[in-house]
């Protein structure tokens, strides 16, 4: 089992937020790298229960605060859910993957996950005024 090292950046390369997911596979698609970071994040926050929600899309009925988005006390994040949103928004190209320097293309890329691997997690903002 190794850790992998996730990195959450804006689009000029200023890292978000930081996390760890441990991974015991050497390859995964993109889509269960997304699917196993967001179920890892939704759970961390449902133990919680407070703070903000930093996780890589905004759930539903939150709103979005300077370090992430704030739920009702007591609300409960769906992972299911989640993942959904996350997968979708890939495919909607609101952010995009690299996986050792190098970007995922598609959610049944294959990417190597091994020892010393990092994967980011790059949110693109809409422009607003067009």
């Amino acid at each position: 089992m190794s850790l992998l090292t996730i990195l959450d950046e804006t689009a000029s390369g200023s890292v978000l937020h930081r996390l760890e997911l441990e991974i015991n596979q050497e390859t995964l698609t993109v889509g269960e790298l997304i699917t196993r970071r967001v179920h890892d994040e939704v759970a961390a926050y449902n133990e919680r229960q407070s703070g903000s929600f930093q996780g890589l899309v905004q759930p539903t009925e939150s709103e979005r605060v300077l370090n992430g988005y704030r739920l009702r006390p007591g609300h409960h994040i769906d992972a299911e859910q989640q993942v959904y949103r996350a997968l979708e928004a890939f495919q909607q190209n609101r952010f995009f993957v690299l996986v050792n320097d190098r970007q995922a293309e598609s959610l049944d890329e294959q990417v190597w996950l091994g020892e010393g691997a990092t994967a980011s997690f790059v949110k693109l903002t809409p422009l607003v005024g067009g």
